[in-house]
């Protein structure tokens, strides 16, 4: 198997950087370009670092810790996505989608993503949204050989709380960017780099 996904690998070797049709680029950003919020991950390191095999699906597939300051009095709630635009696809691929996070959150880890008794509902207090698997997230596993990938976890303050009457039970990362439409205040990135090396 590791054969046919590095010949994958060397088939789609240019197939990368869909940077154009990350979350961010979405209409619902037209008005906020830039990132505003400091989002940094003690985990890995500064924005751009390794990422560790335990924050990988070659290890324990762990959520990394992120970090954020405190609430601006705007602020009501805020949205969390994960995607990876270097998979040979059309458009990223969205890891995890993550909605309803309390202003009061200066951060997240690990445990909050295990599930909850309530449907889509997380232990953090939020919920979670639909990515590539319908799981709650998908641990960096690029192709084999197909060199790094960039996973960017971006979290956007909402200065109203997402209406979920209009949502699926799971929605997608299109529904949420709708539903985000004139509502956002700012955000924050942390990317964080994987690589499946041929040995």
């Amino acid at each position: 198997m590791n054969y046919i996904e590095y010949g994958l690998s060397c088939i789609f070797a240019s197939a990368k950087g869909r940077d154009a049709k990350l979350f961010t680029k979405s209409p619902a950003f037209a008005q906020h370009a830039t990132a505003t919020i400091a989002l940094s991950c003690p985990d890995a390191g500064l924005s751009g670092s390794q990422m560790h095999k335990e924050l990988s699906a070659e290890g324990a597939g762990h959520f990394p810790t992120l970090q954020w300051p405190e609430a601006s009095a705007e602020t009501k709630q805020y949205l969390l996505i994960s995607e990876d635009p270097d998979a040979p696809l059309p458009s990223p691929i969205i890891h995890g989608l993550y909605y309803g996070i309390p202003s009061s959150a200066t951060g997240v880890s690990n445990a909050d993503f295990e599930k909850a008794k309530e449907p889509y509902t997380l232990k953090g207090g939020f919920k979670y949204g639909k990515n590539r698997r319908g799981t709650v997230y998908i641990p960096p596993r690029p192709l084999l050989g197909h060199g790094p990938h960039r996973y960017f976890f971006t979290l956007i303050a909402l200065n109203e709380v997402i209406d979920v009457s209009n949502l699926s039970e799971l929605p997608t990362a299109d529904e949420m960017a709708a539903a985000i439409n004139g509502k956002v205040l700012g955000w924050g990135e942390w990317i964080g780099v994987y690589e499946r090396k041929w040995e």
